[in-house]
């Protein structure tokens, strides 16, 4: 099974990887200034709650760190320090599976969540379990570019497979369809792993036995809970494409954080009369998708929290609790004692 190809400049995202590079580079004593030079994003940015950014100018970043830094690690580096706790409801959803097995399945499924900036493939085999890169170097970037965001992709790859097992879970054999750099000794030491180079394919081999693990913070309820948000969110051709996809996106990465459609629109680069437009044509409208975000965090909320009516009323944007018990209602037909019992 395979994800979707990734769009470059459809979504938006939190710049936690920017954030990450960025760091890296700054150890190195790279300025973030020289770090983000041309990616449309400033230093005081890169940490906000409200800024969100799109592959293309994460990649933008990455063409600079190729030119400014004279560390090979850099991609690794980075990779290793991109927990699953960085990736919002995706990250949650991958956390809480019942087995790794689920981890490799909705690692596919719902990639388009976490800043894709390659395609992903996974396939079962009888004795292995097999991550590939179909389109590792099928890119307009420039070829070293290319590289580092595969370097990088495959250091993710064995840390968020760490985070879930909660221990060491190194692959079999990592392959790459290049040849060996000077420093192929650095692969080894993050990806744990023989690394093979001028390999017909780019692949990260796993033996099939660690798909029957369990992962350290599995639970049903929460699972099944941010799992269907995740569905919601890129199960639906409303939520997995168009101008709705993107307001979706930007709201569900920032729970709790409701901004205006004017404020929306201007991130998107539009104008409200124009995102209305772009909605409508869509089937739906910004109310219906802040409605619907609303309604997802608030089941969630009551479904796998102790937190008393009240102050799930002032999560999802109600500053007064019976407006809040009215809308449940018309959203779900249940109230909240109800939604708890499920």
């Amino acid at each position: 099974m395979s994800s979707g190809y990734p769009l470059l400049n459809e979504r938006i995202y939190a710049p936690y990887k920017i954030a990450a590079l960025v760091e890296v580079l700054a150890e190195q004593g790279i300025a973030p200034e020289d770090s983000l030079k041309g990616s449309g994003v400033s230093h005081d940015q890169i940490y906000d709650a409200s800024v969100m950014t799109s592959v293309r100018q994460y990649a933008a970043v990455c063409r600079n760190a190729v030119a400014l830094s004279s560390d090979p690690s850099t991609p690794f580096k980075t990779g290793a320090r991109l927990h699953l706790a960085a990736y919002g409801m995706y990250g949650y959803a991958l956390m809480s599976c019942l087995s790794l097995r689920d981890y490799f399945r909705l690692g596919v499924k719902y990639h388009r969540l976490a800043t894709p900036t390659i395609t992903i493939e996974w396939t079962e085999y009888p004795d292995t379990s097999v991550w590939t890169f179909p389109d590792a170097f099928s890119s307009n970037l420039p070829q070293d570019v290319q590289r580092f965001l595969l370097e990088q992709q495959y250091t993710q790859h064995v840390t968020h497979l760490q985070d879930v097992a909660g221990r060491n879970c190194p692959p079999l054999l990592a392959r790459f369809s290049y040849s060996a750099p000077e420093y192929a000794a650095v692969y080894s030491d993050y990806l744990s792993c023989p690394c093979e180079f001028d390999a017909q394919e780019c692949q990260l081999i796993y033996d099939s036995t660690v798909l029957e693990i369990q992962p350290h913070l599995a639970h049903r309820h929460s699972a099944a809970l941010i799992q269907e948000t995740c569905d919601r969110l890129i199960g639906q051709a409303k939520t997995s494409s168009g101008v709705s996809g993107e307001v979706y996106q930007f709201l569900m990465s920032k729970p709790g954080v409701f901004p205006g459609m004017e404020t929306v629109a201007g991130l998107l680069k539009m104008t409200t009369r124009t995102l209305r437009r772009r909605l409508e044509a869509e089937g739906t409208s910004f109310v219906a998708i802040v409605d619907d975000v609303r309604c997802s965090l608030a089941t969630e909320y009551l479904k796998t929290t102790k937190l008393s009516t009240d102050d799930v009323a002032m999560l999802v944007g109600f500053t007064d609790t019976a407006n809040f018990r009215r809308a449940l209602k018309r959203w779900t037909g249940k109230g909240p004692g109800e939604i708890r019992g499920q």
